[in-house]
C-alpha cells in the first residue's frame, strides 16, 4: 500500500474520531491503528512520518507518534 494510500485512510479515522475532541481523539486514532491495521501498515505510516509526514493531519500526526512508542 503506498504511503498516500496509508495518509488519506489514516486522515478518515482522524475525521471520525475528531467529533469526540481533542482529548479523545489522539488516543482514539492511535488505538484504532494499532488494533485494525496491519503490523506492515502501521510501520508504513510510521517511516512516512519519520520521512515528514507529509499529508497527515495534525491530530493524525500526533496518533502516528504516539503509535510510535506502544508498537
Amino acid at each position: 500500500m503506498s504511503p498516500d494510500q496509508l495518509v488519506h485512510m489514516a486522515n478518515q479515522i482522524g475525521t471520525f474520531f475528531r467529533s469526540q475532541g481533542p482529548d479523545r481523539a489522539v488516543p482514539g486514532i492511535a488505538e484504532h491503528l494499532k488494533k485494525f491495521w496491519d503490523p506492515r501498515m502501521r510501520k508504513a505510516i510510521v517511516a512516512h512520518l519519520d520521512a515528514g509526514g507529509e499529508g497527515l493531519a495534525p491530530d493524525v500526526r500526533a496518533a502516528v507518534e504516539a503509535l510510535k512508542t506502544t508498537q
